[in-house]
């Protein structure tokens, strides 16, 4: 795992913090009370637009004669993403990068640790092998790909291109993959996203307006959050990268909370699992993608999003796999290492934006003590679930 900043210490300006420049599509800067109101205003748009959205696509592609499966795994893990894509798309278009690629990197960080760790509280959830064996690999690798494309300090047109073929290619796989799942499975997605058949929204016509009207508030809705996102970052002193990985990314990603919770909460707890993986998968290949294909020039990347934000992305990736891999179960304990582990991030993060004299110590116990202890910890529970795996199979 990536080292808690121990290389910017209280006194040293993180280069995200610079002063910040003028947002090309903010008409001017509001009171606080109305930023507040607007943010507040734009965050029930984009998940009322959610629900319009993957209620409308999900019923109309029922009604084609799509399985409830693949309508689960491409339609609904998709549009939980749609807020994301909204928020970072139009950031992108007018400039606003730290918050494109802040929202993207922050809802990974987010939808894992805190979305997976409250879940895992509520009830264990079980993993399906096919998650252990493909999505988590698929979403460490995408992860490391996002790395590599950006060590050059950007995302340029073409490497959103190819973000955006690899999540078409990835749907097709999917959609291919589903069509052996079995009877237990598709009952599961069946009773999670395709009851209600016969409701208000079972005509086509009312499914369009559901799909054309979810659009529309996702567009306004992410109008209204980047605005007054923008005027926090300049009213608490802090760049438009710290909101983005803070407030927009959690705001961004109360659709995959809603869903996942609720899925935890009836017990379909392997959707609760597969919504927060395709959601991380989703948010890089085709949010970031598009973000820099639509962009007008490459989406500079702060010297910070490289040094630690991103590894710590790619860390928390990581470690799904011990954590899922023992006994295909995210026991309560580790649901609540990953909620710890994200107020552990949050903390930093606040501290670094104040130049709080608490960073260093809390820095050098994360980085030296908690983290290395906690690693130690995955491995050697990986290693003794896969020798009695192994016993077992003799």
């Amino acid at each position: 795992m990536p080292d808690f900043g121990e290389d910017a210490p209280a006194s040293a300006p993180r280069p995200d913090l610079a002063p910040h420049r003028t947002p090309t599509f903010s008409r001017r800067s509001r009171r606080p009370a109305m930023s507040i109101l607007w943010f507040a205003l734009g965050l029930i748009a984009l998940v009322a637009g959610a629900e319009a959205l993957v209620r409308g696509a999900s019923k109309l592609s029922l009604s084609f004669g799509i399985s409830p499966l693949v309508v689960g795994l491409t339609v609904v893990a998709f549009g939980t993403s749609a807020p994301e894509m909204a928020v970072s798309v139009q950031s992108a278009w007018s400039g606003q990068v730290d918050i494109a690629i802040g929202n993207v990197v922050g809802s990974n960080i987010f939808n894992v640790l805190f979305i997976l760790g409250v879940s895992a509280l509520i009830t264990p959830l079980l993993v399906n092998q096919q998650i252990i064996r493909q999505e988590v690999p698929v979403m460490i690798a995408v992860s490391l790909l996002l790395w590599a494309l950006a060590a050059d300090g950007g995302i340029g047109r073409w490497d959103g291109v190819l973000l955006f073929a690899l999540i078409v290619a990835y749907t097709v796989l999917v959609i291919r993959q589903s069509r052996r799942e079995t009877r237990a499975i598709r009952d599961e997605y069946d009773e999670a996203f395709a009851a209600g058949r016969n409701g208000w929204d079972a005509h086509w016509g009312v499914q369009v307006l559901l799909i054309l009207g979810g659009l529309a508030l996702l567009v306004q809705g992410s109008r209204w959050l980047v605005e007054a996102a923008i005027d926090f970052a300049r009213y608490l002193g802090v760049s438009e990268l710290i909101i983005g990985l803070t407030i927009v990314a959690a705001g961004t990603s109360l659709p995959e909370v809603a869903t996942s919770i609720l899925a935890a909460i009836r017990g379909e707890r392997d959707i609760a699992v597969g919504n927060v993986v395709g959601s991380n998968i989703f948010n890089i290949l085709s949010v970031l993608g598009l973000s820099a294909v639509v962009a007008p020039t490459t989406l500079t990347l702060a010297p910070a999003v490289l040094g630690f934000d991103i590894p710590v992305m790619v860390a928390v990736a990581v470690a799904c796999l011990p954590v899922f891999f023992t006994g295909n179960l995210i026991a309560r304990w580790e649901g609540l290492l990953f909620l710890g582990y994200y107020v552990a991030y949050t903390a930093y993060l606040i501290l670094l934006a104040a130049r709080h004299d608490a960073l260093g110590p809390f820095s050098t116990v994360m980085g030296g003590f908690v983290m290395p202890l906690t690693a130690i910890t995955l491995l050697v529970l990986a290693y003794r679930h896969a020798r009695a795996a192994r016993s077992a199979g003799r």
